[in-house]
């Protein structure tokens, strides 16, 4: 009932953007914004959308493979910043690789996207009718940021991560789970509906959230902080009770890069040591679900997974929602 990872692979802009960049913007500093969130770069792209990054970062997961385009029979990609309403995010990305025929779809669960989409594909493999699933996140979340707000422009990045996955023996338990009543303290609205036939003007702020700036993210951070510091830990232990594991069995936790001292809390929290959970929100910032997979490719390149190693990924955001899964490298 398990899954093996045989392919990673990221795409990151060229243009990098630092935090003294930030403070030419918006009022605040280097020292401000690495003391609260651990960042101190983020990347920005200018020229390619998003599903083109989530292209980049799929050629090269499958190229690590060494899978044949014709293998891959089931497409699954997460993201917020679709280019497109339809076609799907997993389509475009398909059809850029030359894969024939996949099944593909979108998921849309936020910070926990890419963990949400492994599932998923965990589940479509191990029922026999898939061979082999290629997983992608890809978002540009400086689509969506509001360059006034310094509370939340500092935050965000923009990049893809992939991986390939397919069934295997070995180890794999999942937990995931939502507080829909906390919608209102991260979002992004949509488009407004238009139609002749609507009897009152459509009321952008009729849902009563508050607010924004156009379709720019709106956060509370006090509340997703407390949110976020809870269910993380909730996801490692859940997963870990699941499979009868013990904590301090865990080789790496892979979480969603949102903030450093989340992070750290997180870690006191489970009594692990802070050097197991992988980190690159220095370099980075808040990537949403392409957080984790671009770990999953840094750690991979840089030799520090091994074949057996027992990992934890663990996503969380908006919804509110939170996923984690337990697998074997």
């Amino acid at each position: 009932m398990g899954i093996q990872i045989i392919g990673t692979g990221k795409y990151l802009p060229d243009r990098v953007v630092t935090n003294d960049d930030l403070a030419q913007i918006v009022d605040t500093s280097d020292e401000w914004i690495t003391t609260r969130t651990g960042i101190k770069t983020r990347r920005v792209e200018t020229e390619k959308a998003t599903w083109q990054m989530a292209a980049c970062a799929a050629k090269e997961a499958v190229e690590a493979a060494g899978v044949a385009p014709a293998e891959i029979d089931l497409v699954v990609c997460s993201t917020v910043t679709g280019d497109y309403l339809t076609p799907s995010t997993a389509c475009l990305v398909a059809g850029e690789l030359g894969l024939d025929s996949p099944f593909c779809l979108d998921v849309n669960s936020a910070c926990a996207g890419f963990v949400a989409a492994v599932d998923l594909a965990q589940h479509y493999l191990t029922s026999g009718r898939y061979r082999c699933a290629l997983v992608v996140s890809s978002e540009m979340l400086t689509k969506l940021t509001d360059f006034s707000d310094r509370g939340t422009c500092v935050l965000f990045g923009d990049g893809a991560g992939a991986v390939v996955l397919r069934a295997a023996d070995g180890l794999y338990e999942s937990f995931a789970g939502s507080d829909p009543s906390g919608g209102r303290h991260l979002f992004a609205r949509g488009v407004a509906p238009a139609s002749p036939f609507r009897q009152q003007p459509f009321d952008p702020l009729g849902d009563g959230w508050g607010p924004s700036a156009g379709h720019a993210l709106h956060m509370n951070g006090r509340e997703v902080y407390k949110f976020s510091t809870r269910v993380l830990p909730l996801c490692v232990k859940t997963v870990c009770e699941r499979a009868g594991l013990p904590l301090e069995q865990l080789d790496w936790v892979f979480p969603h890069q949102a903030n450093r001292r989340i992070l750290e809390t997180a870690a006191q929290n489970l009594g692990l040591p802070f050097e197991r959970f992988y980190l690159n929100i220095d370099r980075y910032g808040n990537m949403s679900s392409a957080c984790i997979p671009i770990c999953l490719a840094e750690a991979s390149r840089e030799g520090l997974l091994k074949r057996g190693d027992k990992i934890c990924l663990v996503g969380f955001g908006g919804g509110l929602v939170y996923a984690g899964c337990l697998l074997e490298w």
